[in-house]
């Protein structure tokens, strides 16, 4: 393993653009800026494929090589992070509001006929009810009696026409065969 210092060479493919390129610290999640920390090669051959860790300070690569958890210490971003310290934007509990009931008209009703209608007493209802029924009963009564009145016509109308015989198919026996 080899630790390698941040130098002039390091800093400057940190900055792109206008922009500078910060790094965050394996172990506390603190920003390392150009110029500042350290890093840490697990393993120094050619063809390593491990990650190289950057840690802010000796502190905090102290720490990390000494495998502390970084949730359990307190000052770590992940720490503040889990138990929601210092979180800058508080949500604030949308206030809701109250749905205010408006009446409207319905199409073939107008706005007085609706209220007179629930102003009504139950009794009254009840018995609007049973009347409208009653007269729904009498017209339904009154198309059934024109349709038996109308079907007796249609089957007068309908029996000139003769529908021809159906062919019935005889079976015969098979012939008796001698052995």
């Amino acid at each position: 393993s080899a630790r390698v210092s941040s130098g002039p060479w390091l800093s400057l493919s940190l900055f792109v653009g206008n922009t500078m390129r910060t790094e965050i610290c394996s172990f506390s999640g603190l920003k390392v800026y150009p110029g500042h920390g350290t890093r840490y090669v697990p393993c120094v051959s050619v063809q390593s494929t491990r990650p190289i860790f950057p840690f802010l300070s000796r502190k905090t690569e102290s720490l990390f090589h000494q495998r502390l958890n970084p949730r359990k210490v307190r000052w770590t971003a992940l720490y503040r992070r889990l138990h929601k310290k210092g979180s800058v934007e508080e949500v604030t509990k949308k206030k809701t509001r109250k749905v205010q009931k408006v009446q409207r008209a319905i199409v073939g009703a107008s706005l007085e006929v609706i209220r007179a209608k629930r102003n009504q007493k139950p009794e009254a209802r009840a018995a609007a009810r049973d009347a409208a029924l009653r007269e729904i009963k009498e017209r339904n009564k009154k198309k059934a009696a024109e349709k038996k009145a109308a079907a007796p016509k249609a089957a007068a109308a309908a029996a000139p026409k003769q529908q021809a015989p159906k062919q019935v198919v005889k079976k015969s026996k098979p012939a008796a065969t001698s052995r």
